[in-house]
């Protein structure tokens, strides 16, 4: 007598819902993700009654004084006698030239300092300032 081997039940996942689970991820994902800010040194920035808020912030470079002199240019620490070399480069790039340089200063910084970087900007052509501050109420 001849036995017949049974017919295996095949097992496997249904694939037809996971075009929907991997969409709902995405969107998990795209809605749940923070971009990543500047977050500089920590400065006290003056107070102001009128401001303006940046167009667009493509293509700006965030230098930031501390009132003890420290200089950070997009969250790294700087020499002050590098400013004009960076900004120069940063100037120049084919991709994404530099339009505008964002200042965050503090309050208590001495004017001395905060002409040694105005005069390194200078020597860079980096010409477009834009002084950031906080609004007064």
């Amino acid at each position: 007598m001849k036995f017949e081997s049974k017919q295996k039940a095949k097992s496997g996942i249904p694939l037809s819902s996971l075009p929907d689970i991997v969409f709902l991820l995405l969107i998990f994902f795209m809605v749940s993700s923070v971009f990543k800010e500047f977050s500089g040194l920590p400065v006290r920035l003056p107070s102001a009654r009128k401001i303006e808020k940046l167009q667009g912030k493509r293509d700006v470079a965030y230098l930031w004084i501390s009132k003890d002199g420290t200089v950070s240019i997009d969250d790294k620490f700087v020499d002050m006698n590098d400013i004009s070399k960076i900004m120069y480069q940063k100037r120049i790039d084919p991709l994404h030239p530099l339009k505008l340089v964002s200042m965050k200063i503090d309050k208590d910084t001495k004017m001395g300092d905060v002409t040694d970087v105005q005069e390194e900007l200078r020597e860079a052509d980096a010409l477009n300032i834009n002084y950031s501050a906080k609004p007064a109420f």
